[in-house]
């Protein structure tokens, strides 16, 4: 039901009363704005890093650092704090969590350390951001029924949308003609817009029993969470099974029978999920509330939805890794121009985010879902061919496009299809499941496709200098000098490689000059060949995926649990 009493569908949405539409959307309209700052706040983040290395007088790995803590926080945070929705206001959460954001944005903005900037920026942003993910799909789910919550959830991947695409242009732009302070201390503002419409929300909870936190379960989902991403961020340097090079930690070695770090920590992640499972299910049979309910877990509508869902973000995740480093280091794109580059894939999502929920009337949403995996598919198999010395911001627009057109098409229905297929009662949970995965898919794809294309480039690298200096060596000596050239010098973005290049003899200059160019080309190539993969995969896993998206009323009495609270009661007893 709406906020204001009236049905759904009826005339408040129609009504020439402002008010009232606004408080209908104005749920909707919080949670899209929240996504949205966040959004900005980590592509700002990521273009201030050369600045920020030069102002705090350290080095990018201590910059980059924080920003992956920001991320780990967030998925080691996310399960537990999804589940505040259930047993709190939705109202009240929201608005705490959104001023706990507000102030570590502060906190960030004032840094004068890179201490205070990981207390700001990473951990206390951080650990806001991991309450407010979850709750913007649990939100929308409630709030919403049939078209509306199509609309709202196409809403949503719009705005996501548009900031990636404002991100890196304004972020650039304070930090190039302003400080990237600014970057921080404008969300500020963003905060107090959004605080006007959360005002809208619901005050009751999602149950009306309130159940303590399983303590347990949160220890086990933290464990695991934590241990997957530092496994797959650790893949790309340490490998992933066998070690490339020694991993040290304050001093002491640790690889133990030659075997990379990754290997450990992964592993202790996939046994603690396992034994969250288990510890769930006990849990469960006992009469207490677990943290996620097992029937979430094995209502397949769903999983098959978080798991499109997580391949998705894999892609995702890999491709603005790669493109954006390929634009400036071998085109020499600018943040901006780069920015500019993005565009029609920009555009093209927001559109067809936001205009193509509704089409489920006439097309199936796994039909829509599966024609925007092939334009995902054609738009990288473009870019592909396109690859090399002539490519042009106008020559990448239709395929940027056609990539940008499948990216919305799918997010205009996964979301909904995938919160849909579980209870209300249920929704902040399934909430935390479908973003915690959504969270280690990210990582994952950083880590495969980001350590493929590094993998690749400073291969190619290595290669042209030994056919330059008709040098044969074994594959064992071959991989110890791309080691070797990893460790010794970053070289795989333009200002590296110039800074690099300006120590060699104008001829050395002039030899490296051209090989770096083609290794990029070779490396870019094979990454978007990777990824290409991926969509295939991605396409195999849409098969399981329902055909049209579970009805409400049958969803909700399916599983629901006796204390499950019906949102109509819940809007009725609203103040």
């Amino acid at each position: 039901m709406p906020p204001d009493g009236s049905p759904p569908n009826g005339s408040s949405r129609f009504s020439p009363d402002f008010k009232a539409r606004v408080k209908y959307w104005a749920p909707a309209i919080a949670v899209s704005l929240t996504t949205f700052i966040i959004v900005i706040n980590t592509s700002l983040m990521n273009v201030a890093i050369p600045t920020m290395v030069d102002e705090f007088d350290t080095s990018v790995t201590v910059i980059q650092g924080a920003v992956a803590l920001y991320s780990l926080v967030i998925a080691a945070l996310i399960l537990p704090a999804g589940t505040l929705p259930s047993r709190h206001s939705r109202r009240r959460v929201m608005a705490v969590a959104l001023i706990v954001y507000a102030g570590g944005t502060l906190v960030a903005a004032i840094s004068w350390s890179t201490t205070i900037l990981y207390l700001g920026w990473a951990f206390i942003e951080g650990a806001a951001a991991a309450v407010l993910y979850p709750l913007t799909y649990t939100e929308l789910r409630v709030s919403y029924d049939g078209d509306d919550r199509a609309t709202a959830f196409g809403l949503l991947a719009g705005v996501s949308g548009v900031g990636g695409t404002l991100g890196p242009i304004i972020g650039g732009a304070l930090t190039t003609y302003a400080s990237w302070r600014w970057g921080f201390a404008i969300q500020l503002l963003g905060v107090a817009v959004i605080l006007f419409f959360v005002q809208y929300m619901s005050s009751n909870p999602l149950s009306e029993t309130r159940s303590s936190l399983d303590k347990g379960g949160t220890a086990l989902s933290i464990i695991g969470s934590t241990s997957l991403v530092i496994g797959f961020l650790l893949s790309g340097k340490y490998g992933w099974f066998l070690e490339r090079r020694p991993f040290a930690v304050g001093g002491v070695q640790f690889n133990p029978f030659g075997t990379s770090p990754a290997i450990w920590f992964l592993g202790l992640g996939f046994l603690a999920f396992a034994a969250f499972i288990q510890y769930e299910r006990r849990l469960q049979r006992a009469g207490t509330s677990p943290l996620v309910p097992l029937h979430v877990l094995t209502n397949r509508p769903f999983v098959s939805g978080v798991i499109t869902y997580n391949i998705r973000a894999i892609i995702s995740a890999g491709f603005f890794f790669i493109f954006p480093v390929y634009l400036q280091a071998v085109l020499g794109y600018t943040a901006f121009e780069t920015g500019v580059a993005l565009l029609p894939y920009s555009l093209a999502s927001i559109l067809f985010a936001t205009f193509t929920p509704n089409w489920r009337q006439y097309i199936s949403p796994k039909t829509l879902i599966q024609a925007g995996i092939v334009c995902l598919g054609v738009g990288l198999v473009l870019l592909y061919e396109q690859t090399g010395p002539g490519q042009t911001i106008s020559s990448m627009a239709i395929p940027m496009a056609l990539y940008g057109a499948g990216v919305g098409l799918i997010l205009a229905q996964i979301s909904n299809m995938t919160m849909s297929a579980v209870p209300t009662a249920d929704s902040a949970e399934a909430s935390g499941v479908l973003n915690v995965s959504t969270s280690i898919g990210y990582s994952l794809g950083t880590a495969v496709v980001g350590s493929y294309f590094l993998g690749q480039f400073y291969g190619s690298v290595v290669d042209g200098v030994l056919r330059a200096e008709h040098v044969t060596v074994s594959t064992e000596r071959r991989n110890e000098l791309v080691i070797a050239l990893e460790d010794a010098v970053e070289t795989a973005t333009d200002a590296t490689q110039q800074q690099f290049l300006n120590q060699l003899t104008p001829t050395q200059r002039q030899l490296l000059e051209g090989i770096f160019e083609a290794a990029m080309f070779d490396a870019q190539r094979a990454a978007l060949l990777l990824l290409v993969l991926f969509v295939l995969l991605l396409l195999v896993a849409s098969t399981f995926l329902p055909r049209q998206i579970p009805d409400d009323d049958r969803s909700d009495r399916a599983d629901s649990p006796p204390d499950a609270t019906r949102e109509g009661s819940e809007r009725a007893t609203e103040d």
